[in-house]
């Protein structure tokens, strides 16, 4: 293994570093997204309790034990429960955006990764090719048989490093994209049953 990477040439050295990021982004979204719902699950519970008794204090205490988005815009809303309904609204939308990229944390990273490790991977097979032309031009009949297999191995090499690199990225960069979108559909749902108990439309 070791030295069919060392073949790929110096290319492979970002195209590795691409998949060690891209690895830590993974297995970080991964477990923040799985400890996020268990959270808000939690939340939402502990704050049907709260709200049926009017007890804002206690709904507050579980929206900072959450540290969630979602419980960040709910604890906006209980702060400004004493305010017009429609300045509320706006402070509640306004918190809203400001939370939406703690979903989105890192995944630029993941879909810049996921490009740039195509594109090392096509760099190493045009510079590969390069050499291995060069080999074949440089000299009588086939040239060098082993420089010639060196250059066709670099080639080769870097271009499935990075498509090893760049095909999960993409696949994962997609999946928490679509949990991203349904985060934000339910941080919505959650919001509003809140802010309807809060003004008295919901018991």
């Amino acid at each position: 293994m070791f030295e069919a990477i060392r073949s790929g040439g110096i290319l492979m050295i970002p195209i590795i570093l691409c998949g060690i990021i891209a690895t830590y982004i993974i297995i970080e979204r991964c477990f923040y997204f799985y400890t996020l719902k268990k959270r808000d699950g939690k939340l939402m519970y502990d704050l049907n309790g709260s709200l049926s008794g009017n007890n804002y204090e206690a709904a507050a205490v579980a929206c900072a034990e959450a540290d969630t988005p979602t419980s960040q815009v709910i604890k906006k809303a209980l702060d400004c429960r004493r305010w017009d309904e429609k300045d509320m609204k706006e402070a509640v939308e306004a918190e809203m955006d400001l939370v939406i990229p703690r979903y989105e944390h890192l995944l630029t990273a993941l879909g810049t990764i996921a490009s740039i490790a195509t594109l090392l991977g096509l760099l190493g097979t045009v510079t590969g090719n390069i050499k291995a032309f060069n080999v074949l031009g440089g000299g009588t009949g086939t040239g060098d048989p082993a420089r010639l297999a060196s250059s066709i191995a670099e080639a080769l090499i870097t271009t499935v490093g990075g498509l090893v690199v760049s095909i999960p990225s993409v696949v994962f960069h997609n999946y928490f994209l679509s949990r991203v979108n349904h985060c934000i559909v339910e941080m919505e749902s959650d919001v509003t049953s809140v802010v309807l108990r809060i003004t008295g439309r919901v018991k």
